[in-house]
């Protein structure tokens, strides 16, 4: 099955901050909900369906998204809640337009991990008798990762570090984040130890805030007269709840997703213009990018050198702001802009893109979109 016809007419972001203190969820929602519709000719009157992406223990209450139907604009519309990542909302959001069940819908994710506690957000995911008492949890895989990575491919911590440079600088450059300052190699190695041999600045950092897409059919697209990128491949996997049961210094369900979407967008060989993918760690940025076959095993790193053939994160990425359950959804609207705005993210004609999401504890789950002008 590939999704013929179904186009990101556009999107709206907040800015992502570290902290947004002036502002509630509901704010952050009704910003991008409303936003999204400038200079698309269409209303929310033309929406066929609401798909929203959040999560209740991070909102800290059961069925959160009931008090945000309002601001989503969902009120007398078909509503579902994903209770992941945001790309996975956008992938369920194609698949229903792609079907013929509708024309346009609207998909929005969002977090505000400022106001509650991440880390027991993740540890609620670990399992409970075994791993969780004896303190295992989100950053513990991540950091078992990164020490795999290293020992099989002779990667430097310095190097690591770069990469985290590289991605704040293009952050403050063109992404839409908060950064006060960017951080240099020295700093990047002496913030705090966080699960060795990775520092507070090799994992993502999270961040407030909400984004929406807007995914139509191509007669809608037409009809409001704007070119815009079209998915044409979606691919989604789901690694072993048990961390220990996983192979060892690979994200192979990163790897079948990755292939699920090249084989539905009829790319025998990947070979994106550019590519927006999340990564829990610098370590994990590097694994997605090999999983997805944009590089060789333990090579994630030739992909910052000059001329590399794939541009990859020109947003920045993950780890400047992670906004759990956005994080991916960003990565779309990142791509989209790329594709349709280039010039301002120094690229030249691109024509394809590729998108990634992760979620779990220790990038346990994956989705792969392919865009395509």
């Amino acid at each position: 099955m590939s999704f013929p016809g179904v186009v990101v007419l556009a999107s709206a972001q907040t800015e992502l901050r570290p902290a947004w203190h002036s502002a509630q969820h509901v704010d952050l929602i009704s910003a991008v909900s409303t936003a999204v519709f400038q200079g698309t000719g269409l209303t929310l009157e033309d929406v066929d369906f609401v798909i929203d992406s959040g999560s209740d223990v991070l909102d800290g209450r059961s069925i959160s998204n009931c008090g945000f139907l309002g601001a989503m604009g969902a009120h007398h519309k078909e509503e579902s809640r994903v209770e992941e990542d945001g790309l996975w909302a956008a992938a369920y959001g194609a698949a229903k337009i792609a079907a013929g069940g509708a024309s346009a819908g609207l998909i929005i994710a969002y977090s505000k991990p400022s106001e509650s506690d991440p880390n027991l957000f993740y540890k609620s995911q670990v399992e409970p008798f075994y791993q969780r008492p004896v303190g295992f949890d989100h950053r513990a895989a991540m950091g078992m990762q990164a020490q795999r990575y290293l020992a099989d491919h002779g990667t430097s911590v310095g190097a690591l570090a770069e990469l985290v440079v590289r991605r704040w600088q293009d952050a403050a450059s063109r992404g839409r984040v908060a950064i006060d300052s960017v951080p240099d190699v020295a700093g990047v190695l002496a913030s705090p130890n966080v699960a060795a041999p990775l520092r507070q600045l090799m994992m993502s950092r999270l961040v407030d805030g909400a984004v929406a897409v807007l995914l139509v059919s191509d007669e809608v697209a037409l009809r409001c007269g704007r070119s815009a990128p079209r998915i044409t491949g979606v691919g989604t996997s789901m690694d072993t709840h048990a961390f220990a049961a996983r192979r060892a210094g690979r994200l192979e369900a990163a790897e079948v997703a990755a292939r699920a979407a090249y084989r539905q967008a009829g790319w025998a060989h990947p070979a994106p213009s550019l590519a927006e993918v999340s990564g829990s760690s610098a370590v994990g940025e590097l694994m997605v990018l090999e999983a997805a076959g944009l590089a060789a095993p333990g090579r994630g790193l030739d992909l910052l050198e000059h001329g590399s053939p794939v541009a990859v994160n020109r947003s920045g990425g993950a780890l400047p702001a992670d906004p759990i359950m956005a994080t991916g959804l960003v990565r779309l609207a990142e791509a989209a802009r790329q594709l349709s705005n280039p010039g301002r993210y120094g690229l030249a004609a691109p024509r394809s893109a590729l998108v990634h999401g992760t979620g779990g504890v220790g990038m346990q789950s994956h989705c792969f979109m392919t865009l395509e002008v």
